[in-house]
């Protein structure tokens, strides 16, 4: 049977506003002029895309919904083991879909749908922390797996002995910003370490820094005059398989009158890598602008602390006990592995719905 227990209060996903969205862009799109401007017209076939996809999956939604009432009704009448397991099974699968959509509710930033540009930093440590850095690393590409995103690593600097000192990756997925900025903060780790002879307990720390990737319309507001750019040419450095050039084609790109850097040495030619590095410089430019339009550190990557003891956002213990604890919102987890396995939307959500209820209490 269906449980009768009223489910917790969740975000509200306003279907009819997306609708009502969705059929004003189509209308926008009829107009054969629209492509006269192929950017204007690629934004709004995403946005449009979006808001179809959102639209679709809460109408799947209501269908299998309507499905679990039917068996429901039927197991009202006369039981039957095979369509118990089938509604327990397709509850189970509603559960997880209701989720993900309140997820989507939540995401109302004005950048929340965009791809995003993160930035890992080893802490404090030395090899531990650079040994953990490439942890997260590891912890985020799977995350992004799991969603079917696709994930650029633009720059590894890796450590001296193991690990890394620092990387940054594109997050290309719908809501991507949105979602991987809840990440924003320093995370911390507790273990007995692998790199010390008397295996001693150490507690190590990294930083992710997450920043929205402009769309092109976005891009073409930022003008960066050439005479303020400094352009490095060098070789390709850490694993990169037979994907990566071993000729000079990474660029790290410096603008001289703010002294922000981007760099890339993913792609097959420096062309390409001067490219991604261009894109990284300008959402990082952008970034900088909208701080010090609004005068707050925290709009977009939060507050900014120290890489040490007393910053984290979150904690990683693996000894004496095992424990992941989101100091922002006393989230606990008990199962450690399939957190740094990537399987982070919970810890993602409760931040979500803390900024939510932060927002309105406000």
């Amino acid at each position: 049977m269906c449980p009768s227990a009223s489910p917790p209060p969740r975000s509200s996903f306003d279907v009819e506003a997306k609708r009502g969205q969705a059929a004003e862009l189509e209308r926008q799109a009829s107009d054969p002029s629209l492509w006269d401007d192929p950017a204007r017209g690629q934004q709004l076939t995403t946005r449009l895309a979006r808001l179809r996809a959102d639209v679709d999956r809460f109408e799947s939604l209501e269908r299998r919904l309507a499905d679990a009432r039917a068996i429901d009704e039927l197991l009202g009448q006369e039981a039957d083991p095979e369509l118990e397991r089938e509604l327990e099974q397709t509850v189970t699968a509603l559960e997880s879909e209701i989720d993900k959509l309140e997820l989507t509710a939540l995401l109302g930033g004005e950048y929340d749908h965009n791809d995003a540009v993160a930035t890992l930093h080893a802490g404090a440590g030395g090899t531990e922390s650079q040994d953990w850095a490439e942890m997260l690393l590891r912890m985020y590409l799977r995350w992004a797996e799991r969603h079917g995103f696709d994930v650029e690593v633009d720059e590894i600097l890796p450590g001296e002995e193991a690990g890394i000192k620092s990387a940054t990756f594109i997050v290309h997925g719908p809501n991507a910003y949105g979602l991987i900025s809840t990440e924003r903060g320093v995370h911390r780790l507790v273990r007995i370490s692998p790199f010390d002879a008397a295996k001693r307990r150490h507690t190590s720390f990294a930083s992710l820094d997450v920043i929205p990737l402009l769309e092109e319309t976005d891009e073409e507001d930022i003008e960066i005059d050439p005479k303020d750019l400094r352009i490095d040419v060098y070789r390709s450095t850490g694993p990169g398989g037979q994907s990566v050039n071993t000729t000079d084609s990474a660029v790290r790109i410096t603008h001289l009158p703010t002294g922000i850097t981007a760099a890339c040495q993913n792609e097959r030619s420096q062309l390409q890598n001067r490219a991604v590095a261009m894109r990284i410089l300008k959402a990082r430019l952008a970034e900088r602008m909208r701080r010090e339009q609004q005068q707050k550190l925290e709009t977009l990557r939060g507050e900014r602390r120290g890489i040490d003891f007393g910053s984290q956002i979150r904690s990683y213990v693996l000894a004496p006990y095992r424990l992941v604890k989101d100091h922002r919102t006393n989230l606990e987890i008990s199962d450690v592995d399939r957190v740094l396995d990537g399987e982070i939307d919970e810890l993602m959500a409760a931040e979500l719905r803390r900024r939510a209820e932060e927002g309105r209490a406000a």
